[in-house]
């Protein structure tokens, strides 16, 4: 099997490509100034607000926040990974995808598993078609009201009853034996020896992002054990990740606005049914952070979907717990609660599509049944229960990492318990444990960061002339500097300086996917004006102000260590060449 491809191969890809062409192929551009513009792909709209920057090579949507590079474009669109983007970009520009030698093991044990997991799919879909006793499982299907259509959409299959049937179909060597337990489809017990893991059971196939199934889930016909079986964790399946039903979503609808997480497989197969086609399933685990980032890789909304009895309740305020942190700018979360005794599958048959769909669409927002949930804990017509109430939002409060949506919540509760935001939040600060510095305290920046901040200056100017960090000296104080972004910063220049060859869209698709490359494509959103030298003036004295910012910090921290416990000889030599420099500040312990 082929190996990895090179970096290099991929930066020069990057640096050949035309994305205007690319996503031109795809949707139709128009010019807007040195840019070119669209409706967005990935969102519903009337006004353009999708841009693609041939100068810098990537793209960005100012409704929805998609971003990326032609590699990511494809990616996103065409709903391929990583290495199928490479090989149909390489292809339109007449270059073949080099490998580097030699496959890592895992690489060639990965690709064995996926193969005998379609082999395990075909197998389970012949047995729903052909086996003696697959009319239990199809009656089963039909009461449900699933057509034959979406069965095979769905890929759904049969186990059926016996010992070993997957096992003497698929397992006719040691290899093919050895392949069926590690990807757990078989299980082995003396002194029976090897026997199938799923036995008179109705199959759903779980795929990932690329198709590929990579699990199953069971649903029992008769006999006992657990109603549903799912797979266990193996090296392709990890169910903290992986959420049934994404794919059929995806490759059923182009422009997906939002994501209906439900709990079990029958659930997104009947939605299906009824034309709901944005229903997806976690695996029998609760939702997780790995499960929302996902989520809304794809979409800005998500909606949980929950029975209204106290097992659905107790489910939801786990994902609302997991959800506070993923909370961001245009990113949204309702909850939806069935009447008691229903759930999505059930009532969509009782109901209809339409009225489901209203249901949906009335969904409580994330802010709104967080605060009624915590409520009910504690009586607000009280000193004491507005009291109670502060200490359990505070714990979950300091989850939410966006600064706008944790302020707006921070209001809403000051508005309950009858204080100023400004009042409660000192409160909360204050109230925190304080911790032991190790350094001088250091001045927290109020809000977000300015977009004029140095560092960002830097950054952006680097983004726009990646030429210009081969004129960046004294990386030593950048890595010191205590500012927001400074690691970002040397990064970027260590990287550009060891590449010198690195275009602005293959800087970006480095981090592409990554926090620090969100950071980075939004910078790169900026048009800074001005000639080349006075853009390369203009970066050598960001660098110079914050050379200097790193100094005054550092002399901060001496003067602080020196009041408080005194400094090593090698520190009283620094502190003294600082108080020399006529630059330092001149401040008196």
């Amino acid at each position: 099997m082929a190996g990895r491809i090179p970096q290099s191969f991929i930066d020069e890809l990057i640096n050949r490509v035309d994305i205007v062409e690319v996503i031109d192929a795809r949707v139709p551009l128009k010019k807007s100034g040195r840019d070119y513009s669209a409706c967005c792909p990935f969102h519903n709209e009337k006004t353009p607000s999708f841009t693609v920057s041939q100068t810098k090579q990537f793209y960005h949507c100012f409704g929805c926040g998609a971003h990326g590079t032609a590699l990511g474009f494809l990616m996103e669109y065409e709903h391929m990974d990583f290495v199928e983007s490479v090989e149909a970009l390489a292809a339109s520009v007449g270059l073949e995808v080099p490998r580097e030698a030699g496959a890592p093991r895992e690489q060639q044990a990965g690709a064995d598993l996926y193969q005998i997991m379609d082999r395990a799919a075909g197998y389970y879909r012949r047995q729903l078609r052909d086996h003696a006793d697959a009319g239990r499982a199809i009656v089963y299907l039909k009461q449900r009201g699933l057509s034959g259509e979406i069965a095979a959409e769905f890929g759904i299959g049969f186990a059926p009853p016996g010992w070993d049937n997957l096992v003497r179909a698929l397992g006719s060597d040691a290899e093919s034996r050895g392949l069926l337990l590690r990807a757990g489809l078989a299980a082995e017990k003396e002194p029976r020896g090897l026997y199938d893991r799923f036995r008179d059971r109705i199959m759903f196939p779980i795929r990932d992002r690329r198709g590929r199934v990579i699990a199953f889930g069971g649903r029992i016909l008769e006999g006992d054990g657990p109603k549903y079986l799912n797979s266990p964790e193996t090296p392709i399946f990890h169910k903290g990740r992986e959420l049934y039903g994404l794919f059929e979503a995806r490759k059923a609808v182009r422009k997906l606005d939002r994501l209906l997480v439900v709990e079990g497989y029958m659930d997104v197969v009947a939605l299906a049914q009824f034309g709901i086609r944005y229903a997806v399933a976690t695996l029998g685990t609760a939702t997780t952070a790995e499960h929302l980032e996902t989520l809304y890789r794809v979409v800005p909304e998500v909606v949980f979907c929950f029975d209204g009895d106290r097992a659905g309740r107790e489910a939801a305020w786990r994902a609302l717990e997991n959800a506070l942190p993923a909370m961001r700018a245009g990113r949204q979360a309702r909850f939806l609660f069935l009447p008691e005794g229903e759930d999505p599958d059930s009532l969509v048959r009782l109901e209809g599509s339409e009225a489901f769909e209203r249901r949906v669409a009335d969904a409580v927002p994330l802010s709104e049944y967080f605060f009624e949930e915590l409520r009910k804990k504690a009586d607000t017509t009280t000193v004491a229960g507005r009291a109670q109430l502060v200490d359990l939002v505070r714990p979950r409060l300091s989850k939410i990492v966006e600064p706008v949506f944790r302020q707006l919540m921070l209001e809403r509760l000051a508005q309950m318990v009858g204080t100023a935001p400004e009042r409660l939040e000192a409160l909360l600060e204050n109230s925190r444990e304080p911790s032991r510095p190790e350094r001088a305290p250091k001045t927290k920046p109020v809000g977000r960061p300015s977009a004029r901040s140095p560092v960002r200056r830097a950054i952006t100017l680097l983004l726009q002339h990646p030429e210009l960090a081969q004129r960046a000296e004294n990386l030593n104080a950048l890595k010191e500097l205590d500012l927001p972004g400074a690691n970002l910063l040397v990064s970027v220049v260590e990287m550009l300086q060891r590449e010198p060859h690195l275009t602005t869209g293959a800087l970006l698709q480095r981090w592409d996917g990554t926090e620090e490359g969100r950071h980075l494509f939004k910078l790169a959103e900026v048009e800074l004006p001005g000639t080349p030298e006075g853009l390369e003036g203009e970066f050598a004295d960001t660098l110079r102000h914050l050379g200097a910012q790193q100094r005054e910090q550092r002399w901060q921290y001496l003067q602080h260590k020196l009041a408080q416990e005194g400094l090593s000889e090698t520190e009283k030599e620094e502190w003294k060449q600082i108080l020399s420099d006529t630059h330092a500040p001149r401040h008196s312990g």
